[in-house]
């Protein structure tokens, strides 16, 4: 019989399954924790041992093709160091959803329009700086003339 990884016990006896991208987030946390380059086995022992080693394998195999972890042979198995960190992550979730869609600009103006106020100025805020060194570099170029 196989085991299996069904997430954490719930009252009751049950057990819960981990949200999408929560296993993910734990496993790279661990990774980041580790503070340098770590093994599965570490970041197993890491996460409490209550994850088979091969669903460990499986998601750093996935952070990795993700770009959130970097990873060297060590012997027969890798090292692995984390290169994003949890918002890193989500964001890069954000960017392969909004890649799978045919309409990017309705999906941005869908989702602007959907955040709370707070959100959208602090969106406005972040772009408007991503904007700043462009406009600096712009102007001195100018002033070679």
């Amino acid at each position: 019989m196989k085991k299996r990884d069904a997430g954490a016990a719930e009252p009751g006896g049950g057990a819960r399954r981990r949200g999408q991208g929560e296993l993910e987030a734990q496993v790279l946390a661990a990774v980041r924790a580790a503070g340098g380059p770590v093994t599965a086995g570490g970041v197993r022992e890491r996460l409490g041992g209550d994850l088979a080693y091969t669903t460990v394998i499986t998601i750093l195999t996935r952070l990795h093709a993700k770009g959130a972890v970097a990873r060297e042979r060590a012997g027969r198995s890798f090292e692995w160091t984390a290169v994003a960190d949890e918002a890193g992550l989500a964001a890069l979730r954000m960017r392969r959803l909004l890649d799978g869609e045919g309409d990017r600009q309705a999906v941005l103006a869908r989702f602007v329009t959907t955040l709370p106020a707070s959100d959208e100025r602090l969106l406005r805020e972040l772009l408007a700086r991503a904007e700043e060194p462009a406009e600096e570099s712009a102007g001195e170029e100018g002033e070679e003339g």
